[in-house]
């Protein structure tokens, strides 16, 4: 009896997870993050959206594994200085996305440092966006290929060390872009995010070719603002009497999916499906949420939350976040468990095989989940802070100023609204007076997160640097010979 009752107990454990969940923990995938930028839940057809089209997203949807209670940072350069360290932005000293308040301290360890250590080739493509000064720069942060504009977006150009290359604006803006690549600018042909992915596709096929695990790490700055797409995407658009913005932003993200199809399709290609761990999210809520359309204000949001990027709310920070792996991760899994950006490093070092920095990385690893969807997963508290505030001014003044406490069950917004997010996923209903005991624990978690992180604030005071960095090299470079043309891969 007592045999039997083994038997079956283990027969049980063995039908609980997939058949090669159990070798996850160091299986050392080939890794590849695209993380698109200012795109929303409500920006993908698989998720609610009527109007954009995304099949190659969708099908990608199809096939993951989906968490579906995914957390980030509520805008651009918070979330990758989160993902990139596995704690919130704050503790890197990363309040802001402009004037020095977007640099991540020198002092923290990166993920792509980590999996640089433990033998992997890696490698980013897009948006940086955590520095321009030298020193912050990816290339002296972990990654060995870099492929990056400057600043927050393709021609920004701020009165402070963030700023792109001087010949990205004007009619030059998100097309025929100069790029740094590898510490030196080239002139590349073409629309952005084409160029990015092509980029990508190139350095990934090299390193499969060179039997090198990879982190590929493809960050386009589109959907963001300027709203501008090529005409061939923008223009279906046009014809349904969208106004040009809103014609542009939905137009990149027709693009961004076609781009998608093209990654999918060379990774099947390419016989890399099996070995390949892809992952898709966005670094923060919708931006672009109301257009026009025959002349009149219509809603472009299609996610049900009451706001978007830039807020402390559901709809500031849930995002989507899709894992496939062909044969190893099942498809069309839904995990409810509460996660955020901050398991990205976690997770992804438990599968490299890859060290955790000491005392740094406070995210959990994932990895129980993709095992097991049902695994057991303890409650948790995130923090949300938008930040922003005025350059000088003390932070204890903004303590409580669109922040926000997050548990599985409750979000507490600015310290006086609750919201049972079980319930009431879309914020309608403040429940603040009905669960006294549970606000005392929320605000007493903050407080002391608060005080742990204020101390690291270490980019508040900085004087706004005089001299922007990408402006510099780049007419160095000029003055020494020019900006070679940059060649496409052959894919």
């Amino acid at each position: 009896m007592k045999y039997t009752a083994i038997l079956l107990a283990l027969f049980a454990a063995a039908i609980a997870r997939p058949a090669d969940a159990a070798k996850l923990a160091g299986s050392r995938p080939n890794i590849i993050l695209v993380m698109t930028d200012d795109q929303g839940k409500g920006d993908i057809a698989a998720l609610g959206n009527t109007i954009i089209r995304t099949p190659n997203i969708d099908a990608l949807y199809a096939r993951s594994v989906r968490f579906t209670n995914f957390h980030v940072s509520p805008t651009c350069a918070p979330t990758r200085s989160a993902l990139m360290t596995g704690r919130h932005e704050f503790k890197n000293g990363v309040t802001h996305t402009i004037l020095e308040r977007e640099r991540m301290t020198l002092k923290a360890t990166t993920l792509a440092q980590s999996l640089h250590e433990a033998g992997y080739s890696t490698g980013i493509f897009g948006k940086w966006h955590l520095g321009d000064e030298e020193p912050y720069q990816p290339q002296h942060r972990g990654f060995d290929e870099t492929f990056i504009h400057g600043a927050g977006g393709i021609g920004q150009a701020y009165d402070c060390s963030c700023a792109d290359a001087p010949p990205n604006s004007g009619a030059r803006r998100y097309f025929d872009n100069v790029i740094r690549h590898n510490g030196s600018f080239v002139s590349t042909k073409g629309f952005c995010t084409d160029v990015f992915f092509q980029a990508a596709l190139g350095w990934i096929k090299d390193r499969h070719d060179a039997g090198k695990p990879f982190f590929a790490y493809i960050t386009p700055n589109a959907p963001h603002g300027p709203m501008i797409a090529p005409e061939k995407y923008k223009q279906r658009f046009l014809d349904m009497k969208f106004d040009a913005d809103s014609a542009g932003r939905m137009g990149m993200i027709e693009n961004i999916d076609d781009n998608m199809g093209l990654m999918t399709s060379k990774l099947k290609e390419w016989g890399m499906e099996e070995s390949t761990l892809l992952i898709f999210m966005t670094d923060n809520g919708q931006a672009g949420r109301q257009g026009r359309r025959g002349g009149k204000p219509v809603s472009l949001d299609f996610s049900g939350y009451k706001s978007g990027k830039g807020s402390p709310y559901e709809g500031g920070v849930s995002v989507p976040a899709f894992w496939s792996m062909k044969g190893v991760l099942p498809a069309g899994v839904d995990i409810a468990g509460l996660s955020a950006q901050i398991d990205i490093f976690p997770t992804l070092a438990e599968l490299a095989g890859a060290k955790l920095p000491a005392d740094q990385v406070e995210g959990r690893s994932l990895v129980p989940l993709l095992e097991n969807a049902d695994a057991p997963w303890a409650d948790r508290v995130l923090f949300t802070h938008v930040g922003r505030w005025p350059k000088g001014a003390d932070p204890e003044g903004f303590k409580h100023k669109n922040c926000a406490v997050r548990t599985a069950r409750y979000r507490l917004v600015n310290d006086k609204e609750l919201y049972d997010v079980q319930k009431d996923p879309f914020e309608t209903a403040n429940v603040i007076d009905d669960h006294p005991d549970e606000v005392a624990r929320m605000r007493a978690a903050y407080d002391q997160w608060w005080a742990e992180t204020v101390p690291l604030l270490v980019n508040e005071k900085t004087p706004n640097s005089r001299v922007r960095p990408f402006f510099k090299l780049y007419q160095e470079q000029i003055d020494a010979g020019g900006v070679p043309a940059w060649t496409p891969p052959e894919l």
